[in-house]
């Protein structure tokens, strides 16, 4: 039961039961048109050589015998004798006895011994019951069957009993009908008299059965075809599923390089896993992000904490005077600072990256607070020997005025940091479209190409000559970060030798 149940479950048994059970209805479908047209054209043919010969019966209706003929030499010439006397007891239903004469030329449409052939035979009608002994014919063929019988065959007599009586007023109309493997038609004249003609179809049947059985075994054919080819196409189809099935478990186990072969690319699955691919691999880099993040944050806490350490056990391990201790203590309180300037760094950077850094929104000038934050690394240059130079356009920005002096400020003091003596660092705001466009040019060392992609990672340290004291490497971050929170961009430009370009764009407060 817990088998069957997994089986319906399964999306590739689903499609194929789907697939077998359409495929059986159109078969079934065309099978069954198929048979139903061939009977029809049989039976078409077989009624039309019926009424033909029904039309042939009735117009030798009531015809002269031939001339020269003794009326024992033709075919179908005349009635059993004895069955039509000219009176008889009274309240006994007699007629006169009703001429038939078929001529010659017509007397091939009707077989003689033939049990296949044509046959047909002629009744009075009034008050008569097929079969029976007191039956009244006007003729019938050598090959009529003894006798014929069937519900649709009885009603017809009844109902020419029924019309005999209202004659006049009501005409039966002819009747086609299967008596066991014979076509019969039945057809009442005018005058009364009912012409019964038929055939044996036991060769068409015949032909219907071989007809149905070869239907029926290329449908159970084509059906056996239909299921295989579809079992391959859905297992085909369906094959980058199990493979992007086999992919996850890999990665769930720890196995972050995995990836899904696409070969069919451009399927709906091909698409789906060139998408799964592009997930995995921004997963891989995350999780190795993340390890390198951890690494790097444990090595930069190890340098403090070690500081700490190695002054308090020196301090612990012998007497000092008041001097050492203050050395000591001063010591350890710059290790601290350093400590918790990188812990909220961290802070700030994982709050930024789960969303929860509050920002004000409200419109400023970024010209004001480019000056501003100028000014307050006006010292700082002058110490490095840097000459700061300003182009500043007047224009108005949405967001948090203090976060935005956070990164003007950081930029700036790297570039008076990282720049060479006498150096220029320049300043730029201007206007481009709809961005307000804050660029910092210094003409330092530069940064190596290969390097450069890499400035705005965590911990990140391109070289000696970007490293000062107390650098964490989570400057540049914390910018990038800043800056896409108010909607911006962030870029890092530089030629060997020649200086860096830093570039940032924010949408301007229309």
């Amino acid at each position: 039961m817990g088998d069957s149940m997994k089986l319906f479950k399964s999306i590739k048994w689903r499609l194929q039961l789907w697939y077998g059970l359409i495929l059986v209805v159109v078969l079934a479908g065309f099978g069954f048109t198929s048979y139903q047209l061939e009977r029809n054209r049989q039976f078409r043919r077989i009624d039309d050589e019926l009424h033909r010969r029904v039309g042939v019966l009735g117009n030798a209706m009531h015809r002269p015998p031939p001339r020269g003929a003794d009326g024992g030499g033709l075919p179908f010439d005349r009635p059993p004798r004895g069955q039509f006397p000219d009176d008889g007891p009274p309240g006994q239903n007699f007629r006169p006895r009703t001429e038939f004469h078929l001529p010659p030329e017509d007397a091939h449409f009707f077989g003689t011994n033939d049990p296949n052939g044509f046959y047909f035979k002629i009744r009075v009608g009034g008050g008569i019951k097929p079969g029976v002994q007191n039956e009244t014919a006007i003729a019938h063929s050598d090959n009529y069957p003894e006798r014929q019988s069937g519900l649709a065959y009885d009603y017809y007599f009844e109902q020419v009993n029924h019309v005999e009586k209202l004659r006049g007023k009501e005409v039966m109309q002819p009747v086609v009908m299967n008596l066991a493997e014979q076509r019969v038609v039945l057809n009442t004249l005018p005058s009364g008299e009912i012409i019964e003609v038929g055939c044996s179809i036991a060769p068409e049947l015949h032909e219907l059965n071989v007809a149905a059985t070869k239907l029926t075994a290329v449908g159970v054919a084509i059906l056996i075809l239909g299921l295989a080819g579809g079992w391959w196409f859905v297992s085909r189809a369906l094959r980058p599923i199990q493979a992007i099935s086999t992919t996850a478990v890999k990665i769930a186990a720890g196995d972050l390089s995995q990836r899904i072969n696409s070969a069919e690319a451009e399927s709906e699955l091909g698409q789906l896993a060139a998408v799964l691919n592009s997930t995995f691999a921004r997963l891989e880099t995350a999780f190795a992000q993340q390890k390198q993040f951890a690494s790097d944050a444990a090595h930069e806490l190890r340098t403090p904490v070690s500081v700490i350490l190695t002054q308090t056990q020196m301090a612990l391990g012998r007497e000092r005077d008041a001097a050492g201790y203050k050395q000591t203590v001063e010591a350890c309180q710059r290790a601290a600072q350093r400590m918790r300037k990188l812990i909220e760094s961290l802070l700030e950077l994982a709050r930024f990256d789960a969303g929860q850094e509050i920002l004000k929104r409200h419109p400023f000038d970024l010209a004001s607070t480019v000056k501003d934050s100028v000014e307050l690394v006006q010292a700082l240059a002058e110490e490095r020997r840097v000459k700061l130079v300003s182009e500043l356009l007047p224009l108005s920005v949405i967001g948090d005025s203090e976060r935005i002096a956070q990164v003007i400020t950081n930029l700036l003091t790297n570039a008076i940091q990282y720049n060479q003596p006498d150096g220029e660092v320049r300043v730029k705001l201007e206007a481009q479209g709809n961005l307000a466009v804050f660029t910092v040019a210094d003409t330092g060392k530069g940064i190596a190409p290969e390097d450069l992609p890499r400035v705005f990672e965590r911990f990140y340290r391109a070289d000696k000559s970007r490293t000062g004291a107390g650098n964490s490497g989570l400057g540049l971050s914390i910018c990038k970060a800043i800056v896409e929170a108010h909607g911006g961009t962030i870029e890092m430009a530089s030629v060997s030798s020649a200086g860096t370009t830093c570039t940032v764009r924010l949408p301007i407060n229309d």
